[in-house]
């Protein structure tokens, strides 16, 4: 199963994950803030996680790493 990890201290939750993501598995964090203030992205279902990506290719802050096993 493939690991989506988001360092959510670079991350500013702008959602550019969000939109491009086939399984439809991010989302803001409505709970957690990061230090800089911003709702950081998480992964709601990783279950569902096909490992394309994409999300990482789509973050400008490259705060998105994406292992396969």
């Amino acid at each position: 199963m493939p690991k989506v990890t988001i360092d959510k201290n670079v991350c500013k939750g702008c959602e550019l994950c969000a939109t491009v993501c086939p399984q439809h598995i991010l989302a803001l964090s409505k709970e957690k803030l990061n230090a800089k203030g911003y709702h950081p992205m998480e992964v709601v279902e990783p279950e569902k996680c096909r490992g394309c990506a994409v999300c990482a290719i789509m973050c400008p802050d490259c705060a998105i790493v994406v292992e396969k096993e």
